[in-house]
C-alpha cells in the first residue's frame, strides 16, 4: 500500500482487529506480523504496542500460540486465529463498515456544506 502510514491513534484503535485480519492469512510470530503490516502501510509497529494486544487476543482465546523451535537462534512464539477469533473479527469488521459509512456520509456533508 502507498502513502504515509495512518495517525497512531488510528493504529492502536484497529490493531486487534489488524492483527486477527493477518492471521488470517497464515500463522506468525510477532516479528513477522509487525513486518507484515509494516509492508501494507502501518508504520513501524513496536513490539510495546503489538505483544500486549497478542496476549489479550490469548488470553480471550481469540488467538492460539505454540513455541516453535529456532534456526540457529532462540525459538519463537507463532500465533494462530481460532474459531473464536475468527468470529470476533467477522463481528469487529461488519461493525467497522457500518462506522465508516456512517462517518463518510456525515463527513461529506459538513466538508461540502462548508
Amino acid at each position: 500500500m502507498a502513502g504515509s502510514a495512518p495517525d497512531s491513534g488510528w493504529l492502536r484503535a484497529t490493531l486487534e482487529m489488524t492483527v486477527l485480519a493477518a492471521l488470517t492469512e497464515g500463522d506468525r510470530h510477532g516479528y513477522a506480523l509487525a513486518q507484515r503490516l509494516g509492508d501494507e502501510g502501518f508504520g513501524t509497529i513496536r513490539g510495546g504496542v503489538l505483544y500486549p494486544v497478542l496476549n489479550r487476543l490469548e488470553t480471550e482465546a481469540a488467538v492460539s500460540s505454540a513455541w516453535q523451535a529456532g534456526e540457529g537462534g532462540p525459538g519463537r512464539k507463532v500465533y494462530a486465529i481460532t474459531e473464536a477469533g475468527r468470529r470476533r473479527l467477522d463481528e469487529q469488521w461488519q461493525s467497522w463498515q457500518r462506522f465508516t459509512t456512517t462517518l463518510d456520509g456525515f463527513l461529506r456533508q459538513t466538508m461540502e456544506d462548508r
